[in-house]
């Protein structure tokens, strides 16, 4: 296609690139050394190379600061300069990640207990005198800008490192803030720390070139690199340059599947809060034996901390402003006709606009019939469903990894029968009906002689049973080892089939072969409007419903949670990307592409990931975790917690790991425990043991995500459409994954989050209690009115 036939805008997904800018006009320089501080420059460069990731660099720095304190009192005498760009080598492949946090830990816990309030009076007499004050320090600009963030100050002159790819090179960047002379500390503790011009340029020794002075002024704001890169699109195909999600989404009706997910209910609070002019959302929610589905969603609205600020924002017409826009529909994905009522399939059918499903059972290795039921049958149903309906069109929430084991970019595509290890004879369909017909199979199984007597052997084998188990006991011993035996069966028996297909688990391969159904719908039905979308990991949010919300331990939580024990050595690619993604970012992705579906602009594949456009590896991913770990336990006391703070996670070989970490650990306490089983009742190191164990099996289960498949996922297709938005509408719906900062996000915003909303739950605990809202919501209709009085529903 030329582009002379074509409508062509080019447009910046983050807007225009920022320029540094100019430095102030007659600023008051004042000297932070003797004024605000004793500050040295060894003292901060101790405390950076004491505190590097790795026992080994922590020793072989402080070595290095060891030999370089012998010579430093005569480079120091001879040439300040060179002296300082000397003492920084030491440095050399300290990431700026950590420095930046060190820098702040620095300052927080050493030197703010240490400023001089005098000095800190007259400065604040400067700043009210109405001229802009510069800081001027010999210090690392780590530390400085914590200093200055605490002063008030915006600008600042200070030292600065050289970084490669995010790791220090050990130079010093131009120009060097030499130190003060040898008797400074005796005759420059005033506390005015002003210092004229041309003084300042004598003393740093820029006679030569004055004019440095003003172009070594940088902000004090810490600054994240950004990426910018022009977006081309296409509009020819139907002739409609302008993209508004408000305009396409306008009352138009939809029905939400998974309102009580993560991504749901995230989805539903911000469709609520961005759309208040939307039509109907219609959440399809199944009802269980204790709750009815009208009751399941009233739980999750006045319970979840998602819909806090919807509810603040209404106050008392809270309940009227739900009713007015949310129906609840009883219903069942995995059932013929989503579980619906003749009367609600009618009527949905026929006036729904779009049609989201989130709904997904997301274990890794589930039992194989759950899987299919929820990953696969219910996709089917939806597709009846979708031909069923006057227009709607179809979100089909699946996930990056159904690319499976292998490597490189990943193109957002929909092949056709697709298997990672490309089988040439594949069929999803034929697969599918296989995997059903070996449920049946071992159902039968589980029932038969070999399969009984087995499971008798196994419980008249067990402790507290020992040779009295008889009779009804026994049977019912033997009927709760059966549900177990053919659970288990079933798992093993989905993960293995697999493995075989190229898939790293179960989950990834059942969503797989949704999508293979969904491409075979769309041979059936050329002009069928379906959209499948792809996020990544998807983890705590950016900015709604709130700061830092995230829930359920089906993600990185429990892998994050290993890193803050004392377990260091965690086997992993360290150039491999770790493919995160804001939850809020993602629905941002389903909003754009509903709009795209309901206009018919869509693509049949959206990938909602990061590691094209803003990629942070596995390397930086583990000292990110580490470092929020960190800054969590150095603000606490508890000697445990402190110790943790030291023990930084760092990325090893898998071989490394097998010969030092968890795998040794567990042959150990195995022998320990074997050696001393006739002297004791029961092995001393058993709890130990059982730790150990469950660390493995975490890992392996992580393996596929950080030690294989280096995949690359492309996000265009969704970064096309938010570059279409007009400019009003770019602060609620854009799509700008560039803009994250992945060192704010993981220290200040996600580990937080994993230890406020996660944690508990992996210790056995509940997370923090809120007040309960009220939020009486009207049933839909007569019938679900009658459920509801009736008491708990009761499940089929």
């Amino acid at each position: 296609m030329s582009s002379s036939n074509s409508n062509v805008q080019i447009s910046k997904l983050t807007g225009p690139a920022q320029h540094t800018s100019a430095p102030p006009r007659d600023p008051v320089f004042w000297r932070v050394e003797g004024s605000l501080l004793n500050l040295t420059a060894v003292r901060p460069v101790g405390f950076f190379a004491w505190n590097s990731q790795s026992f080994l660099q922590r020793w072989t720095r402080r070595g290095a600061m060891a030999t370089l304190a012998l010579a430093r009192p005569f480079l120091y005498l001879t040439n300040r300069v060179f002296a300082t760009r000397l003492l920084h080598t030491v440095l050399r492949g300290v990431s700026r990640d950590r420095l930046d946090l060190l820098g702040e830990e620095f300052f927080e816990y050493f030197l703010k207990p240490r400023l001089k309030q005098e000095g800190i009076a007259k400065l604040q007499e400067a700043t009210a005198a109405g001229r802009e004050i510069v800081l001027v320090s010999q210090g690392l600009d780590h530390i400085m800008r914590p200093l200055a963030k605490h002063l008030g100050i915006a600008r600042i002159i200070s030292n600065r490192l050289d970084f490669r790819e995010g790791m220090a090179t050990g130079r010093l960047l131009d120009p060097v803030i030499r130190p003060r002379g040898a008797f400074a500390r005796f005759t420059g503790s005033q506390p005015d720390g002003r210092v004229p011009r041309e003084k300042l340029i004598s003393i740093l020794g820029f006679e030569r070139n004055p004019q440095v002075l003003d172009e070594a002024i940088k902000p004090a704001e810490r600054t994240a690199p950004k990426v910018y890169v022009p977006v081309v699109h296409y509009e020819s195909r139907n002739g409609h340059q302008a993209f508004s999600v408000r305009a396409a989404l306008r009352g138009k009706n939809i029905l939400l599947i998974g309102a009580t997910g993560f991504i749901g209910k995230v989805w539903l609070a911000n469709l609520l809060s961005d759309l208040p002019e939307i039509g109907r959302i219609h959440l399809l929610v199944r009802h269980n034996r204790a709750n009815t589905s009208l009751q399941r969603i009233q739980r999750v609205i006045e319970e979840s901390p998602v819909f806090e600020k919807l509810a603040e924002l209404h106050g008392p017409n809270f309940a009227q402003f739900l009713q007015d826009r949310i129906e609840v529909v009883d219903g069942d994905v995995s059932k013929p006709n989503l579980g619906l009522s003749p009367q609600d399939q009618q009527t949905l059918s026929r006036t729904l606009d779009v049609i989201v499903n989130s709904s997904g059972l997301t274990d890794f290795n589930p039992d194989l019939r759950d899987a299919l039921a929820v990953n696969v049958r219910s996709t089917a149903y939806v597709l009846d469903f979708l031909k069923e309906c006057a227009h709607a069109s179809l979100l089909h929430l699946s996930t990056c990894y159904v690319v499976g084991q292998r490597d490189g970019r990943v193109l957002e595509e929909l092949p056709k029968n697709y298997t990672p290890r490309g089988i040439a004879d594949y069929d999803a369909v034929k697969e599918w009906r296989a995997l059903e017909n070996l449920i049946k199979e071992t159902e039968i199984r589980a029932e038969s002689e070999e399969v009984t007597t087995e499971l008798r052997s196994a419980a008249q084998k067990k402790e507290h049973a020992a040779k009295d188990l008889q009779g009804q006991a026994l049977e019912n011993q033997i009927r709760k080892n059966r549900v177990r035996w053919l659970r288990q069966t079933l798992t093993d028996a989905g993960s293995r089939r697999a493995n075989e297909l190229g898939w790293p688990n179960t989950y990834t391969f059942t969503k797989s072969i949704s999508e293979s159904l969904i491409r075979n719908f769309l041979d059936a039905n050329p002009y069928a409007a379906i959209a499948v979308v792809r996020p990544a990991i998807v983890e705590s949010s950016l900015e709604k419903p709130f700061l830092g919300w995230n829930e359920g331990i089906n993600t990185s939580a429990s892998l994050s949670y290993l890193l803050g024990t004392f377990f260091r050595q965690l086997p992993t690619n360290e150039s491999k990307c770790l493919d995160l993604i804001p939850v809020d970012l993602v629905c941002r992705g389903m909003t754009l592409i509903s709009a795209a579906l309901v206009t018919r602009r869509h693509q049949r594949v959206y990938q909602l990931a990061t590691s094209v456009a803003n990629a942070c590896n596995m390397r930086r991913s583990i000292e990110l975790t580490g470092l929020g770990h960190r800054k969590f336990y150095r603000a606490h006391a508890d000697i445990q917690q402190r110790m943790r703070a030291r023990f930084d996670a760092i990325p090893v070989s898998k071989t490394r790991y097998k010969a030092i970490s968890a795998p040794a650990q567990k042959a150990i306490v195995q022998a320990i425990n074997r050696a001393t089983e006739p002297f004791a009742s029961k092995p001393p190191l058993a709890r130990q043991e059982r730790e150990l164990e469950k660390v493995i099996k975490l890992i392996s289960l992580f393996e596929p995500f950080i030690l294989h498949n280096d995949h690359v996922f492309e996000a265009a297709n969704v970064e096309r459409l938010s570059a279409a938005l007009p400019p009003d509408e770019q602060a609620d719906f854009a799509y700008d994954s560039r803009a994250l900062d992945w060192w704010d996000y993981w220290i200040n915003v996600h580990i937080p989050a994993l230890r406020k909303w996660c944690y508990p739950l992996i210790e056995g605990r509940q997370p923090e209690s809120r007040p309960r809202r009220s939020v009486p919501l009207a049933t839909r209709n007569a019938a679900d009115a009658a459920s509801a009085s009736s008491g708990p529903a009761t499940a089929s």
